[in-house]
């Protein structure tokens, strides 16, 4: 079996893991606009409706149903593990932290995920990588600690708890999607998995969907997160996971805060202060390190330059 953690990251990966980040970013602040409005579950299995029925068409057209139905089991798992309960988790967290703190505990991800690949699969994780997890760790606990952010306090337990279980979740999601359905189409894993997602929630978000249905742009932020943040993204991740294993692919959730930060920034006219840009070089150098982009661009800078025959 091919280890990842050899396979060098191409430009094509680092532009895929950039392009993953700014997204999924992004949907903290829609689920943040969301949740209060939608509630947590109807919030969700719009999210997940949105999401399957802009990818059908793309999915009927390019044959994947077959392979859904090879993997059908598998692929249900993976929906109620990647999708319908982390979403649900993060969704109620939302309603108690800001959208910066719920991606901060969206970057636990690695580490759950390299315990895991460590205890189901015995993957063993390199040292370079270790200390890049620690660094990249390091960098969102600093943006926490931002004395000058508005990041809320830590008083609420339940809703932290609730991104950690749904960071574990993911973990456990990718590890099974890195070693079990390898070489499986992102599309079909990820159209399949819309579908189970929205056939597991359906029950609770009509028995949980809002007593005055809101209208207007607030579903500009649904159509958001089911069609950017979930149907292209989840095709790009799965697509990641294939070329460059798991414990690579989900380091995107290092970057995540960084975006959400960003895009605050831009959008919300959030302040950017000096811890920011501190714990923003700690994260991307500890990316640097996980993914072994750093090393790479190491051993290419000690190469010896090649000049042209005389």
């Amino acid at each position: 079996m091919q280890n990842h953690l050899t396979v060098k990251l191409g430009a094509r990966d680092i532009t895929d893991l950039l392009l993953l980040s700014a997204i999924w970013g992004g949907s903290f602040l829609f689920q943040r606009i969301a949740a209060p409005v939608f509630g947590p579950l109807f919030l969700v299995e719009m999210r997940l409706l949105c999401g399957f029925v802009f990818l059908l068409p793309f999915f009927l057209y390019r044959g994947k149903l077959p392979v859904v139905r090879q993997h059908w089991k598998l692929i249900a798992f993976i929906s109620l593990a990647n999708m319908a309960l982390p979403f649900s988790l993060f969704s109620y967290a939302a309603l108690h932290l800001g959208a910066g703190f719920s991606s901060i505990l969206n970057a636990t991800v690695p580490f759950f995920t390299g315990i895991l690949a460590f205890l189901m699969f015995r993957q063993r994780l390199l040292s370079a990588q270790i200390i890049g997890l620690v660094l990249g760790f390091s960098g969102v606990v600093v943006l926490v600690l931002d004395p000058q952010s508005a990041t809320p306090a830590l008083g609420n337990l339940l809703a932290i708890a609730a991104g950690l279980v749904a960071s574990a979740s993911y973990g456990l999601a990718a590890n099974l999607t890195s070693h079990r359905l390898r070489g499986v189409s992102g599309l079909a894993v990820t159209g399949g998995s819309l579908f189970f997602g929205s056939l597991y929630l359906a029950p609770l978000a009509v028995w949980k969907q809002p007593e005055t249905m809101p209208t207007g742009w607030i579903w500009l932020s649904v159509i958001g997160l089911g069609v950017v943040c979930t149907g292209l993204a989840y095709i790009l991740f799965y697509r990641l996971i294939d070329r460059i294993g798991s414990y690579r692919a989900v380091t995107v959730t290092f970057l995540v805060p960084l975006f959400s930060i960003l895009w605050g920034s831009l959008f919300l006219g959030e302040q950017v202060t000096a811890f920011m840009l501190f714990g923003c070089l700690l994260v991307l150098l500890g990316v640097a390190m996980t993914t072994g982009t750093l090393q790479t661009l190491r051993r290419r800078l000690k190469q010896p330059a090649v000049t042209p025959d005389a």
